[in-house]
């Protein structure tokens, strides 16, 4: 692991120097990763590419300012979160992602309550703000630790709580509210 961390540091020193088959390298092996963070954050494919692409010529751009070579991924991810939120506030509307699934005969019944709780968490998710959103990645899928979101995202822990705390209660609203059945929210109206 210590030498994987001295070859990513060699190739970062050699990209901000101006080497632009270390920085190639370093795109390379980010490029998923990235992919991956945008995506959850951003719910389009199309977006998070561009957020994506964005980051990168950010990154080398901008590479001779990274004063600490040893966080070279964390800044790239901060660069990368920025890039979501301006694709967020570029195209407002969210599109929804229909797939047509083939049918193969009936679906087991665990199958379909995973999609269903799939589908679900997505209709939430998608309810959030991007801000919201970039927190709850960065601390349920990436698995960091709050202070660790604060610090990479370069916000007060008090604002990454509190954007988390909102972001946990709009899905659960969310997911209650897709819970109860259209006939539920008549009687509601009607009492």
């Amino acid at each position: 692991m210590k030498r994987e961390s001295r070859v990513a540091q060699t190739l970062v020193e050699r990209a901000r120097a101006g080497d632009e088959e270390a920085f190639a390298s370093l795109a390379r092996a980010a490029g998923d990763r990235l992919l991956a963070i945008a995506y959850r954050i951003l719910r389009d494919l199309g977006l998070a590419e561009d957020a994506v692409q964005q980051t990168l010529v950010l990154a080398w751009r901008e590479l001779p300012s990274l004063r600490d070579a040893d966080r070279f991924d964390a800044w790239l991810r901060r660069l990368l979160v920025h890039a979501c939120y301006r694709e967020a506030n570029r195209r407002r509307r969210w599109a929804t992602n229909v797939r047509v699934l083939p049918l193969d005969g009936p679906a087991a019944p665990d199958e379909m309550a995973a999609v269903v709780l799939r589908d679900q968490l997505d209709r939430g998710f998608r309810r959030l703000p991007t801000e919201q959103r970039a927190i709850f990645v960065f601390h349920h899928y990436l698995g960091l630790t709050l202070p660790e979101v604060a610090e990479e995202l370069g916000v007060p822990l008090g604002t990454v709580k509190s954007r988390l705390h909102y972001a946990t209660n709009t899905l659960r609203a969310a997911l209650e509210a897709d819970l109860r059945s259209p006939l539920d929210s008549s009687r509601e109206q009607l009492a």
